[in-house]
């Protein structure tokens, strides 16, 4: 018993709790447990703001009364935008929640997908061993916005989110297709989801070959179609247009990250052009680093799977550890540089990135206390309602130090 309290009650141990990053399933335990309770009482005590959800209804209801023309598909907020797989999704909720009623009802499906969202992202931090407990403590201590966008708003971003991190942890795995299914699934509910694929793109590349990086953009491909097929034969166009509008100009009155422009400026298509060419320029810019990153990660799961009998349980581990760390980097940058040149944020899309952000921080060479002042800036930003200049600016200034801190941080090699 003494031997027992002299191990598990010790400084050393607690201390391990806090900060080493090999002891997080303890305090991923205790986390779930408590977001389950937190979130059971902001159901309940907390009063529901509907801003989407009616809409989404009426663009399902549409759907299940046989229109499949994309160009009469609408709700109270406008056309419909979102392709195949968030009809299905939010059809099933349609009749879960009696045509959309029962709001209580779906509000406790959100929290399970948040849960669903946080058991995944955890699984991902506990093998990547890159970030201490204390931050992911914070990280859902600090996240009134997240739980706000989870089960008092019942946005479609969670949705497409849990699928994403899903599909992560299965390519963590080595699960090529099924992880490239999860992955369209979720382009198919939000197309936010694309901002990733240059990375995955790079990752088949390197890691599959030519003939392997086709079959799994064919599985992706399979799935946008295979979802879309009635609307597609009812209205092609219609159908592309409306779900893959990469074009769309989005209002300036709900913008977190351009407040500090005019109207006219924000509106303007030689801005968003110039946005489009800043973004392809830093995906550049990142791409030596990249590789050199992911070619490590193929090299180090070859071997993982060619020698597995052979190497110790623990040397195993190390490694793809190690291979873990190599894949999210690229995954997570490529993430922040699309939300960083975005044409317009809008605060549910604060989870496009919020899970991600403490394991960027801690790829720089920051101080911990550095990394955890832009982590509060960020979250001060997203929780100004409405924008102001200085929030915007602000926020800006967040993203671009994230992106420094990377670029410094990147491996002084040639990539041949």
């Amino acid at each position: 018993m003494k031997m027992y309290y002299n191990k598990y009650f010790s400084k050393q141990f607690l201390f391990s709790l806090v900060f080493n990053p090999n002891n997080m399933s303890f305090v991923v335990c205790c986390l779930l447990l408590a977001e389950i309770v937190v979130n059971i009482i902001v159901i309940q005590h907390v009063k529901y703001t509907e801003i989407d959800w009616v809409a989404y209804m009426q663009e399902v209801e549409g759907v299940l009364n046989g229109t499949f023309d994309y160009t009469y598909l609408k709700g109270d907020t406008g056309p419909l935008v979102y392709p195949a797989g968030f009809i299905y999704i939010y059809a099933a909720l349609y009749y879960v929640t009696n045509h959309g009623q029962n709001i209580r009802r779906a509000q406790y499906i959100f929290a399970f997908l948040y849960i669903a969202l946080l058991y995944l992202v955890f699984r991902i931090y506990m093998k990547s061993k890159k970030v201490p407990p204390y931050v992911l403590v914070l990280t859902c201590c600090s996240s009134y916005r997240i739980h706000s966008i989870f089960v008092l708003r019942l946005f479609n971003d969670p949705v497409a989110m849990v699928l994403f991190y899903a599909s992560v942890n299965l390519f963590l795995n080595s699960k090529w297709s099924l992880a490239s299914l999860l992955y369209s699934m979720a382009v198919s509910v939000k197309m936010n989801i694309l901002l990733f694929a240059p990375a995955i793109l790079l990752t088949y590349l390197t890691c599959l070959g030519l003939k392997g990086t086709l079959i799994q953009l064919t599985i992706c491909a399979s799935v946008q179609v295979l979802l879309g097929i009635p609307f597609i034969l009812t209205n092609p166009m219609a159908y592309i247009h409306g779900a893959f509008n990469l074009g769309r100009v989005f209002l300036y009155e709900w913008t977190v990250n351009w407040r500090f422009l005019s109207e006219d400026i924000f509106t303007n298509s030689y801005f968003h052009i110039g946005l489009l060419a800043l973004h392809m320029t830093l995906l550049l810019f990142f791409y030596s680093s990249a590789l050199i990153y992911l070619r490590s990660y193929a090299t180090l799961i070859s071997i993982q799977k060619k020698v597995r009998r052979q190497l110790s349980d623990c040397t195993e581990k190390l490694n793809m550890d190690t291979a873990s760390q190599l894949f999210l980097l690229p995954l997570f940058t490529a993430n922040l540089i699309g939300i960083a040149c975005s044409r317009s944020l809008h605060y549910q899309f604060y989870v496009w990135y919020y899970h991600s952000l403490p394991y960027l921080l801690w790829c720089t060479r920051f101080t911990s206390i550095g990394r955890l002042c832009i982590l509060g800036i960020i979250e001060m930003c997203w929780n100004t309602f409405p924008s102001t200049s200085l929030s915007s600016l602000t926020l800006h200034l967040c993203h671009i130090i994230i992106l420094l801190g990377i670029a410094r941080n990147r491996p002084n090699l040639k990539v041949e």
